[in-house]
């Protein structure tokens, strides 16, 4: 790759596949809408050089979800990232539950939590916590991220993780936020050159600021959650994904996308 071009990277999150094909996850049949974006991302596919997938790639923690996954992936030829997210498997189970590592590191989809394109950095996180809906990142994995920031030396870096480190101003989804986001801020602040942190979780677009830090949420590739709601919402929105480009210099431009696909939710979910 030509250090001097941008990289040209898509965020795909919170995409809920199941075992079967054909379940749906209130209301929506998320392979459908998943296919959707897959139908847009193959009309990018010359220009994108990878996709990062945030977390909750699952509905059902099931090898049969990830394999579905991997199944729609490998047409694009896109090479793909991922981290988990708390409806993931990221461990596997004394009961023979299979974990993503398992299946997710065929063809061009890889495993990888830290790599570099053109002059940037990339950093993949998991803030998952095995049978709670919140996050939390291990010390390990805190101890990790600040070696691999002081490894990695100055060129620009992106973080991503699954769990929002903010507030969202949504009372329902704001207990189940990151729990030690001062923790991680306090090796970011260590480390100028990381320029934006992406997450999922929330549904939803979101962006704030933070020490010259730029935190973007993305919109899911099935249901949207309605922003600003004190409680469950769901709203009419299209299901979408995020598209960055990223200069060598550390600057960076973005923007969402979303694909003309509609499904009526459920009318009487009251709860995710």
């Amino acid at each position: 790759m030509n250090q001097v071009s941008p990289v040209f990277i898509a965020q795909l999150t919170d995409i809920h596949l199941f075992a079967a094909e054909d379940q749906r996850l209130l209301g929506m049949p998320t392979t459908e809408s998943f296919q959707a974006v897959i139908k847009r991302l193959k009309e990018l596919q010359s220009e994108l050089d990878f996709l990062i997938l945030t977390g909750n790639l699952s509905g059902d923690a099931t090898g049969e979800s990830y394999e579905n996954l991997q199944d729609l992936l490998n047409p694009l030829k896109i090479p793909t990232y991922w981290l988990p997210g708390n409806h993931d498997c990221a461990i596997a189970t004394p009961g023979g539950g299979i974990a993503m590592d398992e299946v997710l590191n065929l063809g061009m989809v890889s495993r990888r939590k830290s790599f570099k394109r053109g002059n940037w950095n990339f950093i993949l996180l998991n803030s998952s916590v095995a049978g709670s809906m919140h996050g939390h990142l291990s010390a390990k994995t805190l101890d990790w991220l600040d070696s691999e920031l002081k490894l990695l030396g100055n060129n620009p870096t992106l973080v991503s993780l699954h769990h929002p480190p903010f507030l969202v101003n949504s009372e329902w989804l704001d207990i189940n936020t990151l729990q030690n986001s001062e923790e991680l801020f306090a090796i970011l602040d260590r480390h100028s050159q990381v320029k934006l942190v992406l997450f999922g979780h929330i549904h939803q677009e979101f962006q704030r600021t933070r020490h010259n830090v730029d935190y973007l949420s993305s919109p899911s590739t099935c249901v949207q959650f309605l922003s600003d709601s004190p409680t469950f919402a769901i709203d009419d929105k299209f299901p979408g994904f995020r598209l960055l480009k990223l200069y060598p210099n550390g600057t960076w431009e973005t923007w969402v996308e979303r694909v003309p696909y509609f499904c009526p939710p459920e009318s009487e979910a009251k709860e995710y």
